[in-house]
């Protein structure tokens, strides 16, 4: 029997009677991050990593939270569960699964940063040694290769510096969780103010309580000084662009990060000055470097592009099939939050 299979409620462990990231309602929930499409409201009891109890408890309020720190053990029903750094988000797992000599591991979302470029906000992805690996494929195309993220902050500033110096608000959008983290942790904090929505803020507060550093932040609703505003850098999910919300702002640039901006057209179909090509997911080459490193012969593909990369995964001689699930891409989720 398959470690993991799927069901109608999510990826199910037979063996260990519990879910990974189950989109409906379930008892038991092994949980690998807390973004919206992998960490839902209504489970009995979650698993999930220390790192992320301060994001799952802003998001999903009182819930019965079992946290372990990474790599330690537990045992359920006979199957060892053991928790990995993604890389992805703060607190952000695999999940390494063990029973009767078969080890399985499932990534959730992960990033796989190059030489000294992590994403300084989360633990670093962590390769695990398996016989099986459940992958995503958010971004498995070809054409889908990071740029150094220093050359992608040193951008951000250059384009920020330059409204200020014009005396226009720098209106940056980005998922509210991981991403504008992530790029308040590698912007210049000395070119201006930092302004954020307030959906923004409460997960600032969740990463800084995690100890990560991050600049001082206002939020943008307590500012009526327009030199002020002029200067500021203002981050704030995608759901604001056309809002009420920004009237605020006298004179905006704004721009969009994501990993989507790599293609033309998506920047298009944004509709903004900008598009900064910045994801907190694998690009086609850490995908590959991250399957190589589990030495895995059998491939599982979750979300994104999956028919491409089993296709290249059987090229290249492993056992490689797919699963269907209800996980959303980084553009879905941000287009889901609510405007404040």
């Amino acid at each position: 029997m398959d470690l993991v299979v799927q069901r109608p409620e999510g990826l199910y462990c037979p063996a260990g009677d519990f879910y990974i990231d189950a989109w409906r309602p379930v008892e038991r929930a092994v949980i690998t991050h807390a973004h919206a499409d992998h960490a839902r409201r209504g489970h009995g009891h979650y698993l999930a990593t220390a790192a992320a109890e301060g994001v799952l408890r802003a998001r999903l309020g009182d819930i019965t939270l079992q946290p372990l720190a990474y790599g330690e053990i537990v045992e359920h029903r006979g199957v060892r569960i053991s928790l990995h750094p993604a890389g992805h988000v703060l607190g952000s797992a695999q999940v390494r699964l063990e029973q009767g000599g078969r080890v399985w591991v499932a990534s959730g979302d992960y990033f796989v940063s190059g030489a000294g470029d992590d994403n300084r906000t989360c633990a670093p992805f962590e390769p695990v040694r398996c016989d099986c690996f459940i992958t995503e494929s958010t971004f498995g195309l070809p054409v889908y290769r990071w740029a150094a993220q220093r050359e992608v902050f040193a951008a951000i500033d250059d384009w920020w510096r330059a409204n200020a110096a014009q005396g226009r608000t720098s209106l940056l959008m980005a998922y509210s969780f991981g991403k504008a983290q992530r790029i308040l942790a590698g912007v210049d904090a000395s070119i201006g103010p930092i302004l954020v929505h307030g959906a923004v803020e409460p997960l600032n507060d969740a990463y800084r309580a995690a100890g990560v550093a991050l600049p001082a932040t206002t939020l943008a609703t307590e500012v009526t000084d327009q030199g002020m505003l002029q200067r500021a850098l203002v981050i704030a999910p995608p759901a604001v662009q056309g809002s009420a919300w920004l009237k605020r702002f006298v004179d905006c640039a704004d721009a969009f990060a994501s990993g989507w901006m790599q293609l033309r057209g998506a920047r298009r179909r944004q509709g903004v000055d900008r598009g900064f090509v910045l994801s907190d997911h694998a690009d086609w080459p850490g995908l590959q470097r991250a399957v190589a490193a589990t030495g895995a012969s059998r491939v599982i593909v979750t979300h994104g592009y999956e028919a491409v990369m089993v296709r290249w995964l059987a090229e290249q001689g492993l056992q490689a099939s797919s699963f269907r699930t209800e996980y959303g891409s980084e553009d879905d989720a941000a287009r889901a939050e609510a405007v404040a």
